[in-house]
């Protein structure tokens, strides 16, 4: 029988932890997995602020809430056999006003459905047990709540699946995906390749090569860039581990927290400011394709019209660093705006159906031999393999 070729596009963390799954069960299988940069991890998995999420937000029952919880114990324990870094330092949700504290009760209940382990409801003089600079009326501590570097669990996994015969192909980027009675052929400026099977993990760029392989429109990425600023030095030590704002439960994005790094520093962010480029890390950054396929894109006009208002508050403390960390002092009053210098960015793979609603969970469709990765936003990375386990399992459940 004939050595089956499975092929991934894209080498961020999720489409590698596909391809190590793959040749853990499928020993007898070559992978490839292809991708347009010159090296893996360079996107979402390379911009990540490193948390190991514990489950806290997500709607029990659905695959958020599943991988994540799954996917934290298995990234735990590989990290243990790979001496990777992994500090449990803790989160605090802390809540500062009255209608934050409802919030925060329902919360608790949603993360009591998820079996987030070790959290519990604490006081404000617990809040300064936990923290000593951090202020509130009540906060959730979620002791288990973890930071680890994600671009090095990425790159041990391409290390996993060369080792085992795999290859991993940079600086190809697909141009088309064509089905042919051998296979499917993977077409790049930088030569043809044809797999057996194929898994589209592309990130920003999920819903155009989803094109490419005969997949739907909907949903489609709408990129928006999240802002650090980083405090410095004779700071850092207000803050231990991760300070977090109660989320307001209509809005994907978590808001403006404190994340101490795995290096010893402590950011603020993101924000969430609307990119007029997928790749776009600078506020200049702008792209013509990636403009128009926003503006021709129903949803994107119903999600501003539903959205402006936090839009424009987000704009405003995109371009003033005092707006910026005016809400961050409410948690951490001791830093202000001269203790923090503007840092890097990242860009989130934001999936918009054509109605303008935001995509929150996990999205991955089948189409016989190939598998698309529709949406995978945080906690994608904490979840990164359990949705290998899970893609796996669809494909195996499935008939092509």
């Amino acid at each position: 029988m004939a050595e089956q070729r499975i092929g991934i596009i894209g080498a961020g963390i999720v489409g590698l932890a596909i391809g190590r799954e793959i040749t853990r069960r499928q020993p007898g299988a070559h992978v490839v997995v292809v991708d347009k940069e010159d090296r893996v991890a360079v996107h979402q998995t390379g911009h990540n602020s490193g948390v190991v999420h514990a489950g806290i937000y997500y709607e029990p029952g659905s695959l958020k809430a599943t991988l994540c919880a799954r996917g934290r114990d298995l990234l735990r324990d590989y990290c243990a056999a790979r001496q990777l870094p992994y500090d449990e330092v803790g989160k605090l949700v802390v809540a500062i006003t009255p209608d934050d504290v409802v919030r925060m009760d329902a919360l608790a209940t949603r993360a009591g459905a998820n079996g987030v382990p070790g959290l519990r409801r604490i006081d404000a003089a617990e809040i300064t047990d936990i923290e000593p600079h951090a202020t509130g009326l009540a906060a959730l501590h979620s002791p288990h709540t973890a930071i680890t570097d994600f671009v090095r669990i990425a790159q041990a996994f391409a290390d996993d699946i060369t080792r085992a015969g795999g290859e991993i192909r940079l600086s190809f980027p697909v141009t088309a995906i064509t089905r042919r009675r051998g296979g499917i052929e993977i077409g790049s400026r930088a030569g043809t390749i044809v797999v057996d099977r194929l898994i589209v993990c592309a990130g920003l760029h999920s819903d155009a090569v989803s094109r490419l392989a005969g997949d739907e429109p909907a949903p489609r990425i709408v990129p928006f860039r999240g802002e650090y600023m980083l405090v410095g030095p004779a700071k850092r030590d207000l803050v231990r581990g991760l300070i977090y704002p109660v989320p307001d439960p209509r809005y994907p994005f978590l808001g403006v927290h404190f994340t101490r790094r795995v290096n010893g520093e402590v950011e603020v962010g993101p924000n969430a400011v609307l990119a007029f480029a997928r790749e776009g890390y600078r506020r200049s950054a702008f792209s013509a394709r990636d403009l128009r396929t926003l503006a021709t894109w129903p949803g994107t006009w119903r999600l501003a019209r539903r959205h402006w208002r936090t839009g424009v508050r987000e704009v405003y403390g995109s371009l003033s660093a005092r707006a910026y960390m005016k809400a961050a002092r409410r948690y951490v009053p001791g830093i202000g705006v001269s203790d923090v210098f503007r840092a890097g960015a990242g860009v989130r793979a934001q999936a918009v159906d054509a109605d303008g609603a935001l995509v929150d969970d996990f999205r991955i469709h089948r189409l016989g031999p190939i598998t698309t990765v529709r949406n995978a936003p945080s906690p994608a990375a904490t979840s990164s393999m359990a949705i290998a386990e899970y893609v796996l399992d669809v494909i195996g459940a499935q008939p092509d």
